[in-house]
């Protein structure tokens, strides 16, 4: 192969034989050296690259680890957050379950409930199957948590509601009873004169008992049959020193004859407390009691009432 050079100046042409010795070794020649050159730009551009790109990673580096400490201390504020809501909740419900405990508790004491049937100090016994992870149970989480908590803040709430309401009940229930005249008006003594048309035992006519009487040893306990509010308490025309007791409900009784009241007009009084002591005074012939039922102003048949276990008639307990 032949390479044609021209020259101008000379006008002139020469031809140079790529095969010959003296070609080939300028060739390899000029290309070491270019080589050379290129060797040494790029040992010098590494060598200066080296020592700048320590310096670039370690900034990266360093922007990267604040980087994720801010997103770390985010993850830390937001489960705080997460965990006091959760603690939040958890007081409410605790707050909810020690209300019910003590409204259960007086339930319990309102209804007579046995002692133990009912144990509010403690959990109730629970069981069920195993749902443990390799039984298909699932572990707990924050969402799944919330969602428990909801429901059962819910829950609590609505039997709040109804224990609130049975309360209610059980009292209504306890006052009627309590306000129900039921009972003797004394332990001991026996009926010396029933209800209804009698012979007055001072004129000989007949005349209408509004009550009943038991004879007692005098200075004997006069107690209330129900609770109530005194409406009378000292000397009245026939009856001597009358105690008498408003009910509600229409109620009235009166306890007549007394030898000694213990009692204030205005007083409350419960059922089974001592009102008076039994006498002899006013209309009678001997220590008694005159024991008395009003419903609605007129007088009733106390027998009705004298057994303990009546219970109060249907209009009485609305």
């Amino acid at each position: 192969m032949n390479i044609i050079v021209f020259n101008r100046q000379q006008g002139r042409a020469r031809q140079f034989d790529l095969r010959s010795p003296l070609v080939m070794f300028v060739s390899l020649t000029v290309l070491v050296v270019v080589l050379g050159g290129v060797f040494a730009a790029g040992s010098f551009l590494g060598a200066h690259w080296a020592e700048a790109e320590p310096g670039r990673q370690l900034d990266r580096w360093s922007a990267e680890l604040v980087r994720q400490r801010q997103d770390l201390e985010s993850a830390r504020r937001l489960l705080q957050q997460k965990v006091d809501a959760l603690a939040m909740r958890v007081g409410q419900m605790n707050a909810h379950v020690i209300r019910l405990d003590a409204l259960g508790k007086r339930i319990t004491d309102m209804a007579g409930i046995k002692k133990g049937e009912f144990d509010f100090e403690n959990p109730p016994p629970i069981g069920g199957l195993d749902v443990s992870a390799s039984n298909g149970g699932q572990p707990a989480s924050v969402p799944l948590l919330t969602d428990m908590l909801d429901r059962l803040s819910s829950q609590l709430s609505d039997r709040e509601r109804q224990l609130g309401a049975l309360e209610n009940l059980v009292q209504t229930r306890t006052l009627r009873h309590e306000v129900f005249p039921q009972g003797r008006p004394v332990q001991a003594g026996f009926i010396s004169s029933f209800y209804g048309t009698r012979v007055d035992p001072f004129t000989g006519y007949t005349a209408f008992h509004p009550g009943v009487d038991f004879a007692g040893e005098a200075g004997a306990e006069v107690v209330a049959v129900a609770t109530g509010v005194v409406t009378w308490a000292g000397e009245h025309l026939g009856y001597g020193n009358l105690v008498e007791i408003t009910h509600g409900n229409g109620y009235v009784t009166r306890y007549g004859h007394n030898s000694k009241v213990l009692v204030k007009a205005g007083e409350t009084v419960q059922k089974g407390q001592v009102l008076a002591l039994v006498g002899s005074t006013g209309h009678s012939t001997g220590p008694h009691v005159h024991f008395e039922v009003l419903r609605d102003g007129s007088p009733v048949d106390p027998m009705a009432f004298i057994n303990e276990n009546a219970a109060p008639p249907l209009a009485a307990r609305h």
